[in-house]
């Protein structure tokens, strides 16, 4: 199907083509050339942020001169979020305690791809354009000066593992692209041979005709200007040698096709050992924060990219933006996988400043929080952060040891929503996934390194896996009164109160193999302590509703570093005020899925 380009978008587009001096006249407009702007200074320590991760197509639609092709009945189609749409709920975020947004990849992307749109930003064609349905490079400065006015910074998610669909294998070499099916079922086996999206090889794909193999296969860049599905940009990319072209990986286990293959669904692999690729994505990437003063960049798929790529992607990019006054800037990325030491390898010396925490996901909000199994599975994997994570800061990065500073979730765009185990529509059930959620997100606020929340969680949406989990937060109506939105804003507010929520060091106190009736089953119990200042976290995993879990068992009580004849109160919720006693020990007790937040009575404020 053919779709065609509004006169007034295609109007705007030219406008801002020829605005940054466009030569090539594609549809987007070349806003690389455009003139840089003064770069400001908006953090200066990560770990006081509140991150939140949000879809630009499916947070706030603030231009309808560009919903176009919008079709708001399909979750795999664009829905009309945009940057001035950010601009016109950021009294929403500010309410929530939100100091920092994580905004989906720019850049021109294919647009449309076997009835799927990019509306989430990851099947890049050009890296020199903005995504027209999201606005032009106006209205992106526009978001990011308003969101530096009210001390929210953005991060910005990139992609330098690949592109989208931008060429086929011409596997048969007829000079279009094909989607064959071999063999007669009878005296030989069906095969299946798509020119789009073919198996791993690690030769390379190959040529291949009725008379068998016939050597390397040509690649052959589409021209689909109707859906922006063109030879890519930079130039770099439109040579063969700019990619890896072995094909789809079909075994995750296989280190090999994990760093060299295709994503499945015809994501074609960037030879990021290139070095004319390495600076194209360098350059490209690096100019946008040039061009817009963007904070930060979420790095997608790191496990699919070489680590010599990502030692000489993140010196470069920090020597750079330093020389144009942009320090502090904050480079973490994605490595989809529970392997805690694989995790930790991306922050090893002059690589990133940090990762998503997705063995922390796993492990404790999934196995512990939704699940409910023992809390000494927190002790077990923060007792590998060490051996695990970089314990210096990157030279020229944010000032704190990766592992002081890891990007901690309970779920996003790839995964199901925490509440989604919880919609079978059983009694109560629901009900129960919100209460185990409000403990999650205490461990998550008050837990060490920078927390990330995903939109639509302090909505309570529950989505499953991908579109489903990609809401319209307009659904929500933004309401601000929501049992869970006010719970995240309340933990929020204590983390901005209290410099040892954020910044403290973090010393587990409690933690148990029990989760049935016993006395401490459930329970994980730590400190943050910062200079003077103290707070004591004493958090419920479980659900029983026979004896409150208290941080004692068999008579004995809970070690704590406050002093001997500390009066400890409870400012998060109505615990009864604790006094260490005489042996520096304090017996907290917690209700179902409770949280309390204990501070010394003379720093409550």
């Amino acid at each position: 199907m053919r779709v065609r380009v509004p006169a007034l978008l295609l109007a705007s587009l030219v406008v801002v083509g020829s605005a940054f001096g466009s030569s090539s006249g594609c549809v987007g407009g070349d806003v690389l050339t455009g003139a840089q702007v003064p770069m400001t200074h908006q953090v200066d320590d990560w770990r006081d942020e509140v991150v939140y991760q949000l879809l630009t197509d499916r947070f706030a639609d603030g231009d309808p001169r560009n919903d176009w092709r919008v079709d708001r009945s399909g979750m795999a189609r664009y829905h009309g979020g945009d940057y001035l749409g950010v601009v016109s709920q950021l009294d929403y975020l500010s309410e929530l305690g939100v100091t920092a947004i994580w905004i989906s990849p720019i850049v021109l992307n294919v647009d449309t791809d076997a009835g799927v749109d990019a509306y989430h930003g990851y099947w890049a064609v050009d890296l020199q354009r903005l995504n027209p349905h999201f606005g032009d490079l106006g209205a992106l400065r526009e978001m990011v000066r308003a969101c530096h006015a009210r001390g929210i910074k953005v991060i910005l998610d990139i992609v330098t593992n690949h592109l989208g669909q931008v060429f086929y294998y011409d596997i048969n070499q007829n000079g279009r692209p094909d989607d064959n099916v071999y063999g007669s079922g009878t005296a030989s086996p069906l095969t299946r041979l798509t020119e789009y999206d073919p198996d791993y090889d690690g030769r390379g794909i190959q040529s291949y005709t009725s008379l068998g193999e016939a050597g390397a296969a040509p690649i052959k860049f589409f021209h689909m200007p109707d859906v922006f599905r063109m030879p890519p940009m930079p130039e770099i990319f439109q040579h063969p040698e700019a990619y890896n072209r072995r094909g789809r990986i079909t075994d995750y286990g296989i280190q090999e096709q994990v760093v060299y293959g295709d994503f499945p669904g015809g994501l074609k692999d960037l030879n990021t050992a290139n070095p004319d690729v390495r600076e194209a994505l360098i350059a490209s990437y690096t100019d946008w924060i040039l061009k817009t003063d963007i904070d930060a960049f979420r790095i997608d798929t790191l496990k699919h990219v070489e680590h010599e790529f990502w030692q000489i992607f993140c010196q470069q990019v920090r020597e750079r933006l330093a020389l144009a006054g942009k320090t502090n800037f904050f480079m973490f990325g994605e490595a989809f996988d529970g392997d805690d030491t694989l995790l930790g390898s991306y922050t090893a010396p002059n690589e990133l400043d940090a990762v998503f925490y997705f063995s922390q996901k796993f492990q404790v909000f999934g196995d512990v929080f939704l699940h409910g199994q023992p809390t000494k599975k927190v002790e077990e994997l923060y007792g590998q952060r060490a051996a695990h994570y970089g314990l210096t800061p990157q030279p020229g990065g944010i000032g704190v040891a990766p592992r002081d500073a890891l990007v901690n979730f309970l779920d996003n765009h790839d995964v199901p929503r925490f509440l989604y185990e919880f919609t079978d529509g059983a009694e109560g059930h629901f009900e129960e996934g919100r209460a185990r959620l409000k403990a999650a997100l205490a461990y998550l606020l008050t837990e060490d390194g920078i927390p990330c929340i995903y939109y639509g969680t302090e909505q309570d949406y529950s989505g499953g896996n991908d579109p489903a989990n990609r809401e319209d937060l307009a659904w929500s109506g933004y309401r601000t009164d929501g049992d869970t939105f006010q719970w995240i804003a309340k933990l929020t507010h204590l983390r901005r109160a209290y410099p040892a929520l954020r910044r403290g060091n973090f010393t587990l106190r409690w933690t148990t193999e029990r989760v049935g009736a016993e006395q401490d089953a459930g329970l994980v119990a730590f400190e943050r302590a910062l200079d003077a200042e103290y707070a004591l976290v004493v958090i419920n995993t479980r659900d029983k509703v026979s004896e409150t879990s208290a941080t004692s068992l068999g008579g004995g009580a809970m070690l704590v570093g406050a002093a001997p004849g500390t009066v400890l109160v409870d400012v998060l919720g109505s615990g009864p005020d604790v006094t260490v006693s005489g042996a520096g020990q304090a017996t907290i007790s917690v209700g179902p899925f409770g949280a309390a937040v204990y501070v010394p009575s003379a720093q409550r404020r």
